[in-house]
């Protein structure tokens, strides 16, 4: 049995008290949009791929309240993901392929369940999807547009999907025996600092040969340094799309408060560690970062050889991707981990402009 003092720590969290009316006012499209511009994928970061263009189309078209407001405060978190579901989805029709059974895949806590109801109806039936939140108002979202009959929506926070629950509930039905790709979206640093204790919450869905994927805003030794990223992302994206003033009242109500949850890259790393023999960065964009891990080598090369580069400008990115921070000496994923060329579209590609 899981430790009941973790889940009720879990649920005192500010996730679902201090911060639960922000989310809800913000899903229910009451606050928090963008009041200056609504944000729009940059395909010439993504080399006009072909694969990652049918994504981005289909993804737009699903999109709630609440992505509008998420898209517009993380540096080219839309083209991450874009990018990453592009990858996830050619990854689990692979998978379908090969076993002709349904790839499965859980995002934890990401709102309306946009990636989710993207995958599942692009995916055809190939690929079953489940999203998860607390917030009554992003179930609203994805109720009303779907997308796909192959996408469910849990309404509650992650740690209420136990074991019972996935016997007993037959929605749950095409997700008793796990998940091929679990995804935890900017999730963990709401509730909690203990990463050991929520992976080892969430790792037992996870199938043998599944890959976890997470987005993290993480925490930096140097305090300066985390805090000119901070500047970065505020002063030179964010405005793009929100007042001064606007950025102002979120720091104040949600963002001051979220880092005493962060913990820093080592941190990460090692709390994977007790579960991974593999872990990969595969993004960055200021103090965010996508990592995936799996305990096949086969699996997490054959996803991150999926995605193209990252598509994101030189100057928010900070790390050499990609980068193994879990490896085996005996079989290293070594020279192996390398990103997939674009398809171009050359009818746009052709209206890329010019270097200055």
């Amino acid at each position: 049995m899981f430790d009941p003092r973790a889940i009720e720590l879990w649920r005192q969290a500010p996730r679902l008290t201090s911060f639960a009316a922000f989310f809800e006012r913000t899903a229910s499209g009451k606050g928090g949009a963008p009041d200056l511009a609504e944000p729009q994928p940059d395909l010439s970061l993504l080399d006009y791929d072909v694969d990652c263009a049918v994504f981005s189309d289909s993804h737009k078209r699903l999109w709630g309240h609440f992505d509008s407001h998420y898209f517009a405060s993380i540096p080219y978190r839309l083209e991450e993901e874009c990018r990453l579901g592009a990858a996830m989805l050619t990854y689990a029709l692979r998978g379908w392929a090969r076993n002709a059974s349904p790839t499965t895949i859980y995002t934890l806590g990401t709102g309306t369940g946009c990636l989710a109801r993207t995958l599942a109806a692009l995916g055809g039936g190939r690929i079953k999807t489940l999203c998860c939140s607390p917030t009554a108002a992003n179930r609203e979202a994805f109720l009303g547009n779907r997308g796909s009959e192959h996408a469910h929506f849990f309404l509650g926070p992650f740690f209420e999907l136990d074991g019972d629950r996935y016997a007993t509930d037959t929605d749950l039905l095409p997700f008793r025996n796990g998940f091929d790709i679990l995804f935890e979206d900017t999730t963990f640093q709401m509730y909690d600092r203990d990463r050991v204790k929520q992976l080892e919450f969430i790792a037992p869905r996870i199938r043998h040969g599944g890959v976890l994927v997470q987005v993290q805003k993480l925490a930096h030794q140097d305090r300066d340094l985390y805090d000119e990223r901070e500047r970065q992302k505020d002063e030179l994206f964010k405005t793009r799309y929100f007042s001064t003033s606007h950025i102002s009242e979120k720091k104040d109500e949600i963002l001051n408060t979220m880092t005493d949850f962060q913990v820093d890259l080592q941190t990460t790393v090692s709390a994977l560690r007790s579960f991974f023999r593999y872990s990969v960065l595969t993004w960055n964009s200021g103090n965010f970062y996508t990592i995936a891990s799996s305990n096949s080598r086969a699996s997490i090369l054959a996803l991150v050889s999926l995605m193209t580069k990252p598509a994101i400008p030189p100057a928010y990115c900070y790390e050499q991707l990609p980068a193994a921070v879990i490896d085996t000496e005996t079989d290293p994923l070594g020279p192996e981990l390398l990103w997939r060329g674009a398809d171009m579209m050359a009818s746009l590609a052709s209206k890329r402009p010019a270097a200055a």
